[in-house]
């Protein structure tokens, strides 16, 4: 391996997703747009076909490093987002999220299936052939996750983060992105046709009910750590220690997917006092190099050779089915509990963004040998859906709030007057990398970190 090439690759790198992120923050789009997009223009993905030069030209052995920095970056993210979900939040919104995330999962799913099938031979060829199966039905996997950072942005604009509407957007997101990686790792372990479906079915439910009980140990452990070393950042060493162990278990012993070890390991850390330290400083080590390179490398290795008519066709299905499960998912759910047709309608496209966690799931199935050999290109979809969910999201959201009334908005328009929010705003005085919310496992740039934190003992 040249290391000295991949010095230069790594500069070319982070100077354009940096460029490109913050070009994308300008005109409203989530900075992982312009992450992807600079993979695409910095490899050969557009330049190749026309055999032209191209700044990164992957080797074999360059290939593997940064495969091996992307999933590590990946691992990063989701841990992130696991760490920033609210538990008290989730058990508070109770019954109605949950039912709100799973309509928000299974109606995307069997959508993206119904789309699938007819560019896969149809239901005949399906049914010949289970790795056809497969990708069928994880084209709906990709629709499942829901990224709502932007939806946040948009409701504390308008005072409706708070509300009654806004709290069941962000719960059921965090449930529907929980299901939705547990979806994942089955579709996966399926994969394998060697695998037993209902063995599979047994490790994931294994998996969690370990999960939790050493989870619970740990949390007691750390507390002790807390304790005796208060705001001290060997905390959030041990906690990537964990994260990495869920991951590695989660892979090597249950046969699911690494990343939803490290999800639960976030989730299993997040009660504590200091889970919020223990991100940021995740958050600094990720935005500086793992997530560029992991959103940067789907980029790069994407292949636009065969891309035609149909591949534009089933990329524009898959855009229109992905925007309207959700809507009709989440929406209708939230119609059968009683929700008003407004506030139902409000629910269903506040559920609509998509971000990191498609490009994730699109990722995962592509490592994992699926889509091999077909015309079906999940990626250039994936970009498409991020892009346009992301523009329609705020504007929908603003049509479809326009004109209630303040008593149900929530109050005014949210300031940061909480107490607990001057260290958030501190953080947040930099660039944000990815939108800054508990689903979409934002990895935030925080140019005014507190000095005196930076300079804690070892």
């Amino acid at each position: 391996m040249d290391i000295t090439q991949i010095f230069l690759d790594l500069a070319i790198i982070l100077f354009s997703t940096k460029a490109l992120g913050m070009l994308m923050r300008k005109i409203g789009l989530p900075q992982v747009v312009g992450m992807v997009i600079a993979g695409l223009l910095i490899g050969p993905a557009i330049w190749g076909q026309f055999g032209w030069w191209s700044p990164i030209r992957p080797t074999p052995d360059s290939t593997s490093f940064f495969k091996g920095i992307a999933e590590i970056g990946v691992v990063m993210i989701l841990f992130s987002a696991g760490l920033e979900t609210d538990i008290k939040e989730l058990k508070r919104s109770g019954l109605f999220a949950t039912l709100i995330a799973f309509g928000g999962v299974i109606v995307p799913i069997a959508g993206g299936f119904l789309v699938a099938v007819p560019f896969l031979g149809g239901f005949s060829a399906l049914s010949a052939d289970k790795s056809l199966m497969l990708d069928a039905v994880f084209v709906g996997v990709i629709l499942a996750a829901t990224s709502v950072g932007i939806t946040v942005e948009t409701l504390k604009e308008m005072g409706k983060l708070k509300g009654k509407v806004g709290t069941i957007i962000l719960s059921a997101a965090i449930i529907d992105d929980v299901i939705g990686i547990v979806v994942l790792s089955i579709a996966i372990g399926f994969k394998d046709p060697s695998v037993n479906p209902w063995m599979t079915l047994l490790m994931t439910v294994l998996f969690f009910i370990a999960a939790i009980a050493v989870g619970l140990l740990l949390n007691r452990a750390f507390k002790w750590l807390m304790k005796k070393y208060p705001h001290n950042r060997r905390v959030p060493i041990f906690g990537l220690v964990v994260c990495f162990v869920y991951a590695y278990c989660a892979e090597k012993i249950f046969g699911i997917a690494d990343i939803t070890g490290a999800y639960v390991a976030g989730i299993m850390l997040s009660p504590l006092k200091e889970a919020h330290y223990i991100d940021r400083k995740v958050d600094i080590n990720s935005y500086m190099i793992f997530a560029p390179v992991f959103f940067a490398n789907i980029g790069i290795n994407t292949d636009f050779t065969g891309f035609n008519g149909t591949v534009l066709l089933f990329s524009l299905l898959f855009v229109l089915v992905g925007i309207l499960g959700k809507i009709i998912g989440c929406g209708g759910v939230a119609k059968l509990c009683r929700f008003s047709w407004r506030e139902s309608g409000q629910i269903g496209v506040g559920m609509i963004a998509r971000g990191e966690v498609a490009l994730v799931v699109c990722n995962k199935g592509l490592e994992g040998g699926l889509f091999a050999g077909t015309i079906i290109n999940p990626v250039v979809a994936v970009i498409m859906l991020v892009i346009i969910s992301s523009l329609l999201a705020p504007i929908l959201l603003k049509v479809m709030f326009k004109g209630d009334p303040p008593s149900l908005m929530g109050g005014m328009p949210e300031v940061k007057e909480q107490a607990d929010a001057s260290d958030a705003t501190a953080e947040n005085n930099g660039e944000s990398l990815v939108a800054p919310d508990p689903q979409e496992g934002s990895v935030n740039e925080t140019a005014g970190l507190n000095k005196a934190e930076e300079g804690a003992a070892n």
